[in-house]
């Protein structure tokens, strides 16, 4: 794994996100400070920071109910949808049980297997974008392999690269028809993980993508380099942090990526090894106008205690992020 570079201050003025006086005094109470110019505006959260996951047998999944009304609760005003099945399909209902939570829309992952020629990924696609509403939403495209889970993949010959690329531009075609942007989002244990593929990517494809920090560093790309060097194909943003010497395991093979999850591999932002603030600095100063959406993947084994959970971590990286002015 490539050291990343120190953690450096970077100032920021931008106005946004109200984070209510509930929030103020948990984040307080933590020791933490509250959440200020960096969590406003176009900060968002993911419901696979409360253990909501597409994986089959990930852990306890928590009701759509409690998840919204702890992230409106922590002051955020905008949610990814979450896996099929978490929120409403009907669109109508999916808008109305947002605006219920006080939350805007900013998207959804949708995983797709894109690099099998003899497979059409455009239905499964389609039926995915029914569910999407309103345009203006960020398709957050995974290239799984078609297996259970994110602990195996494939090694792609020229005929699933070529397959792959013609999927990528024809997922991007029908989410423009729909009004809306897709993103590749580079994640562990899919066909695009590691920096060569990354690469193979942005050389290939016109592809917008999704920087997610936590996936890139895993699969041996420095999030920050890659951030200064592919800013202008960088579309949507997840922030996570990480703890280097898990990510050491995994990329060595001596832990599968879910048992990195349940060991805690994902740290609140400011609490890891990624240089978040530098991140963000970078971004804003190549002229990024998007969403950063909080993730931090968890694995829950039951419900947890009122005020009690996933919401302590997210409050923590809120306050994080508060203190990166």
């Amino acid at each position: 794994m490539r050291d990343l570079p120190p953690r450096e201050a970077h100032r920021r003025d931008r106005g946004g996100t109200q984070v209510s006086n509930e929030t103020t005094a948990e984040l307080g109470a933590a020791g933490q400070g509250t959440a200020g110019p960096v969590a406003a505006g176009r900060i968002a959260a993911a419901p696979i920071s409360w253990g909501v996951c597409e994986v089959p047998g990930w852990g306890h999944q928590m009701e759509p109910g409690r998840v919204l009304a702890e992230m409106r609760a922590l002051g955020i005003g905008a949610t990814e949808f979450g896996p099929d099945g978490f929120l409403p399909a009907d669109p109508r209902d999916r808008s109305a049980l947002l605006a219920f939570h006080g939350l805007a829309p900013v998207g959804g992952f949708v995983p797709l297997v894109l690099h099998d020629p003899d497979r059409d990924p455009v239905p499964e696609l389609a039926r995915a974008l029914d569910a999407f509403g309103d345009p203006g939403a960020t398709v957050v495209l995974a290239a799984v392999t078609g297996l259970d889970g994110y602990d195996e993949r494939p090694v792609l010959d020229a005929g699933n690269w070529a397959a792959l690329f013609r999927n990528l531009d024809r997922a991007a075609a029908l989410a423009a028809e729909r009004g809306h942007r897709a993103a590749l989002h580079p994640h562990v244990g899919t066909v695009v993980e590691r920096r060569e593929e990354v690469d193979r990517v942005l050389a290939g494809s016109d592809v917008p993508l999704c920087l997610d920090t936590g996936h890139l560093l895993i699969g041996g790309t420095d999030p920050l380099e890659l951030a200064r060097s592919a800013a202008a194909r960088i579309s949507h943003v997840h922030l996570k942090d990480v703890d280097a010497a898990l990510a050491e395991g995994v990329q060595a093979g001596r832990a599968t990526y879910t048992d990195a999850v349940r060991a805690g591999i994902y740290r609140p932002l400011g609490q890891g090894d990624i240089d978040i603030a530098g991140i963000v600095a970078s971004l804003e100063g190549a002229g990024y106008g998007g969403w950063y959406v909080l993730e931090q993947d968890t694995i829950l084994e039951s419900e947890p205690a009122p005020d009690a959970g996933p919401r302590r971590d997210v409050s923590t990286s809120l306050a994080f992020l508060g203190r990166t002015p």
